[in-house]
């Protein structure tokens, strides 16, 4: 149960549940070398200098430009389509500089350069990829992707907009009819990718020119942040679309749209990683500034509290995010070797990693409503005030839940993915959920581990049995009639917050376990080693409430007491000493008076 040890770049999706990762093979943010650490330096030089530039709409067409002369648009993309490629670790740190800039532009560039380019790099024709890739990637054409409606949002399928055949053009064209809203760029965008119903019923993708008649925009939405973003609704009357511009099959638009949202997940949260470390770099510096009682509030234990846990969520995120930029980077590379192209490879890589892209999305959107929260509480009353960044960033953060699937929808998704995966034997879970349950039927073991982050790796195991306790019988349950898991959305969300918890907690270990290795690092590993047991102390109440709150749900009697003592069985990392923990980290953050992990 739980016991092969294997590299972990190369896990199938999913499968962190039921194996252990060894730290080797790893990718961590300390492995970036020194030309890496040069692009990104040349990302941080250009977020610098476009100031509040990025925080306004009417600079967007300026810095798209300026980012597009630089490469940054066109950084995924092959040469042949007037791209740089660069691979996915380097695109991870490239994101998550972007994301220092803020909510305004970081929407903007993150719309234009994932959902905007990459349907045409997975789905287009060779015609349509050399036709509008080399002008998206320069920055001489903005993109945008028109999928939501007023009456479809998370249900996206049931989309109204309209495409028919025009009868007068001998099936040359389409005839676009239909309302899209909460268009991010659409203000400036040159093409547009629409989705809409080809003979009602038809769900399907399209390249859509901004110049062709029959397209209005809205006014520009009054949003309560990323108001430097432009965002208004579309409007097309009988727009006539060529027919070569379908991307993909014809029907077959939801595959388009789920997949460039894989990625999109994932680099949302790559920008929320880098919001973060701005965020808590703000922090820090305002604590030891402002002084109270004689003191900066720095050196009160409350204000300790509020920037350690800020930095230890944000150091679990970074790790999980790159573990997932090497898994992707992996999966991308062994495909093309076994004779892939590369946007086949990559379109693969994402599809494989869904559940893995969906947890970064939605961990990483609430770390960073944690970190603003805190911004503006360390800031008190001046956090409430526009003179200060604290409220302008805490307005930006509250849409990362919202877009790219709302979290709700993501937690869903992670869980329906699984399951789907091991009904069709892709993710054994069955052996493996076996397994816990006749250790439930024996007698615990009382033996003492031993090894360097003994108490963590044993940890780390037993939440995995927990979910796998938890979800079985959930399953189970629903073959013998008793439970219809789909209507039962509250079970699927705490079963989906386990997941996060052991997925980040994992990769933070790794992390942990690479850095012990390192004869030269920036801090001590006992600075790194506080992060990791306040994590997985406040990890293990968090799987066992969720894991007491589903079992309880559809369990009783016997039954019930069973798996509730399986639960005591499996949550027994020792207690610690937090504060002093904690105190640690806040004492190297205020020492260096920034974000400096």
């Amino acid at each position: 149960m739980i016991d092969t040890l294997v590299k972990s770049n190369v896990l199938k999706g999913g499968e962190f549940i039921i194996k252990e990762s060894a730290a080797e093979g790893t990718f961590i943010p300390e492995d970036i070398n020194e030309e890496q650490n040069m692009a990104r330096q040349m990302v941080r030089d250009f977020a610098k200098e476009a100031g509040e530039k990025a925080h306004k709409l009417e600079y967007q067409v300026e810095l798209m430009e300026k980012a597009g002369e630089l490469g940054l648009l066109g950084c995924h993309i092959p040469e042949e389509y007037g791209g740089m490629l660069l691979d996915a670790n380097a695109n991870t740190f490239i994101s998550e500089e972007l994301g220092r800039m803020g909510g305004g532009f970081a929407t903007t560039i993150a719309a234009h350069c994932g959902i905007g380019m990459l349907p045409i790099l997975y789905f287009g024709t060779e015609e349509l990829k050399l036709k509008y890739l080399p002008k998206l990637a320069s920055g001489e054409w903005k993109a945008a992707y028109c999928l939501t409606e007023p009456g479809s949002g998370s249900d996206a399928l049931a989309a109204k907009t309209r495409a028919d055949l025009d009868p007068a053009s001998g099936g040359q064209h389409y005839l676009l009819s239909g309302q899209k809203m909460w268009i991010s760029n659409a203000g400036f965008a040159d093409m547009f990718i629409v989705f809409a119903q080809i003979d009602g019923d038809k769900f399907t993708g399209f390249i859509v020119e901004r110049n062709l008649p029959g397209i209005l925009l809205g006014a520009e939405e009054q949003k309560m942040g990323i108001k430097g973003s432009s965002t208004r609704q579309v409007f097309f009357e009988n727009v006539k679309v060529p027919a070569g511009n379908v991307l993909g099959q014809i029907g077959k638009g939801h595959l388009i749209a789920f997949n460039a949202l894989n990625i999109g997940r994932f680099k949302l949260g790559l920008m929320c990683m880098g919001g973060c470390k701005k965020g808590i770099a703000t922090s820090v510096k305002y604590a030891n500034e402002r002084i109270q009682f004689g003191q900066p509030i720095a050196s009160f234990g409350a204000i300790k509290h509020k920037l350690a846990e800020q930095t230890i969520r944000n150091f679990a995120l970074e790790s999980a995010c790159y573990r997932i930029s090497d898994l992707l980077e992996d999966k991308k590379n062994t495909l093309v070797e076994a004779g892939n192209n590369y946007a086949d490879a990559t379109l693969k890589a994402a599809e494989e990693y869904a559940i893995e892209c969906a947890i970064i999305k939605v961990y990483g959107s609430e770390v960073t409503d944690y970190v603003v929260d805190e911004v503006v509480q360390i800031h008190g009353g001046n956090g409430f005030s526009e003179e200060f960044t604290a409220a302008r960033a805490y307005r930006d953060a509250r849409i990362n839940r919202i877009y790219e699937g709302t979290n709700e929808i993501n937690r869903m998704l992670m869980v329906s993915q699984l399951l789907k995966r091991a009904m069709k034997g892709q993710v054994d879970m069955v052996g493996p959920a076996w397994e816990v349950q006749k250790e439930l039927a024996s007698m615990p073991s009382f033996e003492g581990v031993t090894g360097s982050y003994a108490e963590e790796k044993k940890a780390l195991k037993d939440f995995k049995k927990i979910i796998l306790m938890t979800a079985g019988a959930a399953v189970k349950m629903q073959m013998e009639g008793q439970l219809d898991i789909k209507e039962e959305q509250e079970i699927v969300m705490n079963i989906a917050d386990m997941m996060i918890d052991v997925f980040v907690a994992e990769s933070l270990l790794l992390r942990v376990e690479r850095l012990a290795e390192m004869p030269a690092k920036a801090h001590s590993q006992e600075v790194y080693e506080a992060m990791l047991k306040v994590f997985f102390n406040d990890a293990s109440a968090r799987v066992t409430k969720n894991a007491t709150d589903a079992i309880s749900s559809f369990a009783e009697g016997d039954l019930l007491k069973t798996f509730l003592m399986g639960v005591k069985r499996f949550s027994k990392y020792p207690p610690m000493n937090v504060k002093n923990a904690r105190r640690l980290v806040a004492d190297t953050l205020i020492e260096a008076n920034d974000y400096c992990f």
